[in-house]
């Protein structure tokens, strides 16, 4: 059985020195981001992943000041084309765009996707406070779906008026916690998808995919409710939450070895919206392929989350 991973993530010496520098702190995880050759492979082919489909890592550029985003986006993808050509069975890639310049991310998004050959675009969160249902960022969304390219949306830190009151209070190490990956980062993004849905941009692009991780970001769960409470009549929308939930995003596992919440996402959206990960280097590759090996699926679904999906909406 074919597998790819979908939220794996590296790093170059420019982006550490950077908005990565936190990553520092971390020197394994540090080295791990940086490697994108024989080392990485041979931790794949221990695990029994095939391919990974590579995106920088988080904070990415999105809260960089425009002409700095410009400059790091660049180069990421430079780098990370170069890792795709080395190891093209191996590797694919999501590019970085610069999100403060909505000029220069369409033009980036265009090189990396026709020039380089990537698969799709990442980005992380919200782009220094300002969220991307924002019209000032239509001519992004008007051109991956031109592209017929997902948008992986990956978490970062709410704002920081947000972080302040709702995530501090505690230790410093309990703060960073609770306001990135033990709650804060999934509810943000959470928030974040229902505000593209309310403000209507998948009715103004209904070719538009996107993809989250970490089963779903908390979404599957209030999906319901959602619709209960959003009538149509009061949103203005031409379909219910659920639709845009089933039919414009996609969701990955990306670490969340877990199987009641996955039985959740199964059950709301079904097996052709679920994309293998593993969440690289930040979770175990191997507990993501036994976790894959034992999901209560058919095998004929397991197939198409392992990589019958993500060939499908990546054109692997």
């Amino acid at each position: 059985m074919r597998t790819i991973t979908l939220e794996e993530h590296f790093a170059t010496p420019l982006f550490i020195s950077g908005p990565g520098q936190d990553i520092n702190k971390q020197p394994e995880i540090a080295e791990k981001l940086l490697e994108l050759g024989e080392k990485r492979i041979a931790e794949m082919d221990s695990a029994g992943i095939d391919m990974q489909v590579l995106s920088i890592n988080a904070p990415g550029v999105e809260q960089c000041p425009a002409g700095e985003a410009i400059i790091l986006a660049r180069e990421t993808n430079d780098r990370l084309a170069l890792a795709v050509t080395s190891f093209p069975d191996r590797f694919a890639g999501l590019a970085a765009i610069p999100t403060p310049d909505v000029k220069a991310a369409v033009a980036e998004l265009e090189r990396a996707v026709q020039g380089l050959g990537f698969k799709g675009v990442v980005i992380n969160g919200h782009v220094n406070g300002r969220y991307l249902d924002d019209p000032y960022f239509h001519p992004v969304f008007e051109t991956a779906s031109r592209l017929q390219v997902p948008i992986y949306l990956h978490p970062t830190k709410a704002p920081e008026a947000i972080t302040k009151t709702y995530y501090s209070g505690f230790s410093p190490q309990v703060d960073d916690l609770f306001a990135r990956a033990g709650y804060g980062w999934h509810i943000e993004t959470g928030v974040h998808i229902i505000r593209l849905i309310l403000g209507g941009v998948f009715d103004r692009f209904p070719d538009l995919q996107l993809i989250i991780g970490h089963l779903g970001e908390s979404l599957p769960f209030m999906q319901e409710r959602m619709d209960k409470i959003f009538a149509q009549q009061t949103t203005g929308l031409q379909q219910p939450i659920s639709y845009y939930l089933k039919h414009h995003v996609h969701y990955s596992i990306s670490g969340f070895n877990f199987t009641a919440p996955f039985q959740t996402l199964l059950t709301e959206v079904g097996p052709s919206r679920i994309l293998f990960s593993a969440d690289y280097p930040y979770a175990s590759m191997e507990a993501a392929r036994k976790f894959l090996d034992k999901l209560p699926v058919s095998d004929h679904q397991r197939e198409m989350i392992a990589h019958g999906n993500a060939e499908r909406l990546l054109k692997l």
